[in-house]
């Protein structure tokens, strides 16, 4: 018979897939034998018959595998044969050692989609249809392996056409852990504010009229809490931003279809392949004609949206609503709340109604944030849909990198394989801290690492400090910008030293200063600071960079000293300058930084931007927004080179936007040419760098290069005088990519 038989081990994102049943059906496919299970380390396949059609299995595993699969290895070893009568699904099987990587949270697929909308299907308008391509993975999973009674669905026992579906390997409900329907599977419920169940026949159509009449309502959704409003009414968005206190922040918007996007928003061929993948990102849009309420997104050019990604959000959009407010289900400042108990206490006072749910959430989950910039997704936020993340690095140790302090991620390290946290927001308050601790101890858990080395951050004050006292390990500091550039290196498979050109708010540096500002020589193990702008005082510490006219006031007062009067424009007259001058005379609570933030921060205040900032980067996202995308002209500056550093002198670019505000140049003008000369200062600096050091490799970190005109024009200008240019994609630039860098950092130095 010319029988082989073959012992396939497949590992990767392979459970919760939809693997199994594509191994069973290929196998028939193929007349072949034998079995496949589920472990803890991944798939296992035993598989028995004529060499042909082995082989044809073994080019279909490899090459098309389902799509929400993500295949690391495949590993083949050559059997003797047993002669098995048919082939089966055995039960999953717990390996010690071992590493199995979870599939996130996707969106509803279009087969569960018809099914909603089909009103002969028995889960017609059921707001918890999934399959195995579809629906909850990393938000219900208690432990590994991937089975039912590992989930927050064990306590729905299936009705007897699910439990068919689930025990049949066609079946695309097949091993479908989260699956259910209307009689034995999760429930929606409609409560008021005060706990008070609302009797309905229909609780989502009740929800909707309560949308309609200009309510807010809490919906518990897949990872957490959301709160929604009626997107086309000003009014209860004002409702929603003073009850909140979230004054100017743009809210995330969920629209009805792709035709709505296109209706609102201006997207290309990626950005719409994006929008209606199954990751179902939130995704940055240029904002189009027709418009929507000024107050979702003040002084800004993009809009930030989604389409629906459960059947219960498509439901919300019947009865003729086409654009839902949907942020996130929080305090200011707070975790995301993802119980019923909690959301009812923290929420009350903001939400008129509650649609909530008996589907237990095992772990919070907050939307993810992409952008398309240079014809590339750039991921700003990693979570649904994309996190956990899995990377693969060899010869790594158990290692823990703890994050930063802002838009925090954490990293694990075991058995050549990365795993990096679904973001996680700001450490700034009891519960995010708590929160930190119980995702953290969940991925201990599920991965089965304890860690030989904790990675942290160099920053004193971080949270990070804190948490490191009670951890009976090794501990290793790491500096915030060499992180930023290794986790871009790392992104981009660069082991070389590069330039790295670190832009941010501000990271603890090595002389006890503030950074920001930097251009470094770095490896994975080591670094160089080469370069960074000129240092100025930080007034008041921290509060400076919630009020930015401090930062201009520093400014001017280090270019213009006494005669800080005869040129402040204006705008400022009304400002107590005076206490403020004194504190940066005499030093008091202000400390030196080097960031590009503060500049931003600066001359944003100069232009006329008076605001408090209620969140990070507002004023430099208001300088980028209001950018004349004609202007070429740039502002003077000097680079002196002082104790072999290249450093930006900034006085002269600042007295040029000075200038130019009080001749009553436009705004607009002044913040293209001060980025225009952000550009170029960049350029000169890693050319003189590349003189000195023959390095062409730059690499581009730092949440500053949120910013699309720098990212742009960086790398084009680099790029255009013979640069090696690596920017981030899968990793965000921003402070949620630091565990990465600190995780590859600390194993290098482990190593030594």
């Amino acid at each position: 018979m010319g029988l082989v038989r073959k012992y396939i081990k497949v590992k990767g994102v392979v459970q919760g897939v939809g693997f199994r049943p594509f191994v069973y059906k290929l196998a028939l496919d193929n007349d072949l034998k034998g079995w496949v299970k589920n472990t803890s380390m991944g798939v296992y396949i035993d598989i028995e018959g004529k060499k042909s059609n082995i082989d044809k299995f073994i080019y279909t595993l490899e090459n098309d595998p389902p799509s929400l699969s993500n295949i690391e290895s495949i590993s083949i070893e050559d059997k003797n044969i047993i002669r098995y009568k048919n082939f089966s699904i055995k039960n999953s099987a717990k390996e010690d050692e071992s590493i199995t990587l979870i599939s996130p949270d996707m969106g509803i697929c279009d087969k569960c989609l018809e099914d909603i909308k089909d009103i002969k299907n028995t889960r017609y308008r059921y707001p918890f249809t999934n399959c195995t391509n579809c629906g909850p993975r990393f938000s219900i999973i208690r432990e590994l392996p991937y089975d039912r009674v590992s989930t927050t669905m064990e306590e729905f026992k299936m009705c007897d056409n699910c439990n068919k579906e689930y025990n049949n390997p066609l079946d695309r409900r097949f091993h479908a852990q989260p699956n259910g329907c209307p009689k034995c599977g999760p429930k929606v419920q409609l409560m008021d504010n005060q706990g008070k169940e609302i009797p309905s026949y229909d609780p989502m159509k009740r929800a909707i009229k309560l949308i309609k009449e200009g309510n807010i309502v809490a919906v518990k959704g897949l990872g957490g809490f959301h709160l929604a409003c009626d997107g086309k009414n000003q009014y209860v968005i004002d409702k929603l931003r003073n009850r909140k206190y979230r004054p100017t922040k743009p809210f995330a918007l969920m629209m009805k279809d792709i035709r709505t996007v296109k209706k609102y928003s201006n997207l290309n061929n990626i950005e719409e392949e994006i929008i209606s993948s199954n990751k179902k990102p939130i995704l940055l849009l240029n904002k189009g004609k027709e418009k929507l309420p000024h107050n979702i997104a003040y002084n800004s050019n993009k809009l930030g949206v989604m389409l629906p990604y459960t059947p219960l959000h498509y439901l919300l959009f019947e009865d003729n609503i086409e654009v839902l407010v949907l942020t996130s289900g929080n305090i200011n400042g707070m975790p995301i709340c993802y119980e019923n108990k909690e959301a009812l206490k923290s929420l009350k006072n903001i939400a008129d109604y509650f649609l909530i749910h008996n589907r237990k959430i095992h772990i919070p989950v907050d939307d993810s944030v992409v952008k398309v910039v240079l014809n590339k997704e750039r991921v700003i936020r990693n979570a649904r849909g994309y996190a956990p993340l899995s990377m693969t690095y060899k010869n790594t140790t158990d290692i823990l990198a703890c994050g930063s302090h802002l838009k925090n991620t954490f990293a694990l390290s075991k058995n050549d394989n990365i795993f990096i946290s679904q973001y996680m927001g700001d450490i700034e308050s009891v519960e995010s801290y708590k929160n930190f601790k119980s995702n953290l101890a969940h991925f201990k858990k599920i991965y089965n690492i304890i860690p030989k080395v904790i990675a942290y951050d160099y920053h004193p004050n971080y949270f990070s400090t804190e948490y490191i006292k009670n951890q009976d390990t090794q501990k290793m500091p790491v500096q915030h910008h060499h992180s930023h550039i290794v986790s871009c290196m790392f992104e981009n498979k660069v082991k070389d030293r590069v330039i790295g050109i670190a832009f941010d708010g501000i990271g603890y540096g090595t002389d006890k200063s503030l950074w920001g500002g930097e251009f470094l020589i770095c490896n994975y193990k080591n670094f160089n600071r080469v370069g960074h702008i000129n240092y100025i005082k930080m007034p008041g510490g921290d509060k400076a960079t919630k009020e930015p006219w401090k930062m201009a006031i520093s400014y001017m007062d280090r270019l213009y000293g006494s005669n800080i009067y005869r040129n402040i424009p204006k705008h400022f007259k009304d400002k107590d300058t005076d206490p403020l001058l004194a504190m940066i005379k005499n030093n008091i609570n202000s400390p030196k930084c080097s960031s590009i933030g503060r500049l931003f921060d600066g001359v944003s205040a100069i232009v006329g931007y008076g605001n408090r900032v209620t969140y990070e980067g507002e004023g430099a996202i208001y300088l980028e927004n209001i950018a004349d995308k004609n202007e070429t002209r740039r502002y003077g500056y000097d680079i002196e080179t002082i104790d072999e550093k290249h450093i930006v002198n900034t006085d002269n670019i600042i007295k040029g936007v000075v200038e130019d505000i009080n001749k009553g140049v436009s705004p607009s003008i002044i913040s293209k040419k001060f980025h225009n000369t952000i550009i170029d200062f960049s350029f000169k600096v890693c050319g003189l760098i590349r003189d000195r050091f023959n390095i062409d490799k730059v690499a581009l970190s730092g949440g500053v290069f949120q910013n699309e005109i720098l990212l742009i024009g960086i790398y084009k200008k680099l790029v255009s005088k013979g640069f090696k240019v690596y920017t981030h994609k899968k990793i965000p630039c921003n402070d949620s990519g630091i565990s990465l860098g600190q995780l590859i950092i600390a194993n290098e130095n482990y190593r030594k």
